[in-house]
């Protein structure tokens, strides 16, 4: 890989207006077109630029990109570290070590954008395969530096990563003014990778599979329902390729019916059912999830714990009042088909369903259920997903555990 002129520092500067620059001044990393009094010198996007507040006071290195609303992204907030290759290594490394300390990390987001102050850039560790989704204009051009330093940084700890492939192809690049883009970078490899998370094996496709192929922020959260389904019948909805139907399975569950409308993940979790020897307990079909939740309850089926894991509903705030909806429309039913002390579990993975609108669209849908919730626990992402406070965007995943109970 080739590391020149990935990293282009201009003697340019971005003056803020005064009284703005709030999310930056509280910790942020993102400064707003509207948010910019005037920008002087010569740049090109996706240059290093620095960032001034209206009287001149230094905030901070940022690459700038005119195409986007968010207008610069902040790279460091010190004049001692500006952006050079050895900052990079110190975030890569920073981001690993840390990793190290709080998961395992056989599988694991190893770099989360923001919130490893290396804005717009993720990257996934399949066992020995790095999977990239870039997308800001600053670090993708700084994609392949970024990328050889996770292999340097890995290497060090004896990890040798074969291959890496990029799945850039996010409608959100075209904000950026970037194509999207996928493929291999560097030499091709088999793209089909075993990895094991939780004592379970799993094939990931890395090239066709949603997003990066593998769901890893719900690591914590499919170990934390084992305890509850030994001997019981559970319903898991959008599957995907079976992770929640396959702990359920491997923690002693009687069955498990696994539910999907995509045909290549339902193909999958039968796949990785087999793998796992787990295929008599646990059976797929290929579904949508809100037809199939009322031709259920309409043929009296029931179960123990039901799991409502589904994409996104809403990734604007000008959709929520839909997603809403939705959330409203799968809990009420799926809350329907619990049996009486039977449970729940409920997510939502988007960050503008913020918690406390996720609350009340759940309580809302237990009223029109007739059903009584006893909360049992709330759970967020796995912690190689930081939550940087000053980051509002890095915090996306609400994860619930009710017990139903029927009003009497």
């Amino acid at each position: 890989m080739n590391n020149e002129n990935q990293i282009v520092v201009r003697d340019a500067k971005v003056m803020l207006k005064k009284g703005e620059g709030r999310t930056i001044k509280a910790g942020g990393l993102w400064v707003y077109d509207n948010e910019i009094a005037s920008v002087s010198g010569e740049f090109d996007n996706g240059d290093i630029i620095e960032v001034h507040d209206f009287d001149d006071y230094f905030l901070g290195y940022g690459f700038i990109n005119t195409a986007s609303t968010i207008r610069v992204r902040l790279m460091s907030r010190s004049k001692s570290h500006p952006v050079t290759p050895q900052l990079i290594e110190m975030r890569v490394r920073d981001a690993w070590n840390y990793r190290k300390e709080v998961i395992d990390t056989a599988a694991c987001r190893l770099i989360f954008g923001e919130a490893d102050f290396l804005p717009g850039i993720t990257i996934d560790k399949f066992s020995d395969v790095l999977v990239v989704e870039s997308l800001a204009l600053g670090t993708d051009r700084m994609k392949m530096l970024i990328l050889d330093t996770c292999r340097k940084v890995l290497a060090e700890d004896g990890i040798n990563i074969r291959g890496i492939y990029e799945r850039s192809d996010a409608k959100v690049r075209e904000h950026e003014g970037l194509e999207r883009c996928k493929g291999f970078i560097g030499e091709p490899f088999d793209t089909k990778v075993l990895i094991e998370e939780n004592g379970i094996k799993y094939y990931v496709d890395v090239e066709n599979g949603q997003k990066t192929g593998f769901f890893l922020d719900q690591k914590n959260n499919r170990m934390s329902i084992r305890r509850l389904c030994k001997g019981k019948k559970v319903l898991d909805c959008f599957t995907h390729t079976g992770s929640f139907a396959l702990n359920a399975a491997a923690a002693g569950a009687a069955s498990v019916l696994g539910v999907d409308a995509s045909d290549l993940g339902i193909e999958q979790a039968k796949e990785n059912a087999a793998l796992n020897h787990l295929e008599n307990i646990a059976s797929f079909q290929v579904a949508d999830v809100f037809e199939l939740l009322p031709d259920l309850e309409s043929r009296k089926e029931m179960f123990d714990l039901v799991i409502l894991d589904p994409p996104a509903f809403t990734k604007s705030r000008a959709s929520i009042k839909k997603a809403v909806t939705g959330y409203r429309e799968i809990n009420l039913r799926g809350m329907k088909l619990v049996k009486d002390g039977g449970f729940l579990v409920t997510c939502s993975c988007s960050h503008f369903m913020d918690p406390e609108l996720f609350a009340k669209t759940i309580a809302e849908a237990a009223k029109d259920a007739h059903k009584r919730l006893r909360q049992v626990e709330f759970r967020q992402q796995a912690p190689d997903h930081p939550i940087l406070w000053s980051n509002d965007t890095s915090y996306y995943l609400k994860f619930y555990i009710f017990q139903v109970v029927e009003e009497k």
